[in-house]
């Protein structure tokens, strides 16, 4: 079973694809760690900026250092 590479509270960045067009671009920070079984772990986000929360893979998320 595959960890999580980021921690609840941890600021990042977001690498939306050509096709996620409405999400926006900027600092999420992680607000919890979705269970799965897929080697690509999922996040529940929060935009610093507008406060909007989305659901998203760790292959879009970038360490926001």
């Amino acid at each position: 079973m595959a960890l999580h590479k980021f921690v609840v509270g941890q600021d990042i960045e977001v690498r939306p694809g050509k096709f996620d067009t409405h999400i926006p671009r900027g600092t999420y920070t992680v607000v919890r760690l979705l269970p799965g079984e897929s080697h690509d772990r999922e996040y529940r986000l929060k935009h610093v900026g507008d406060g909007h929360e989305r659901v998203m893979r760790e292959s879009q998320l970038l360490d926001a250092a």
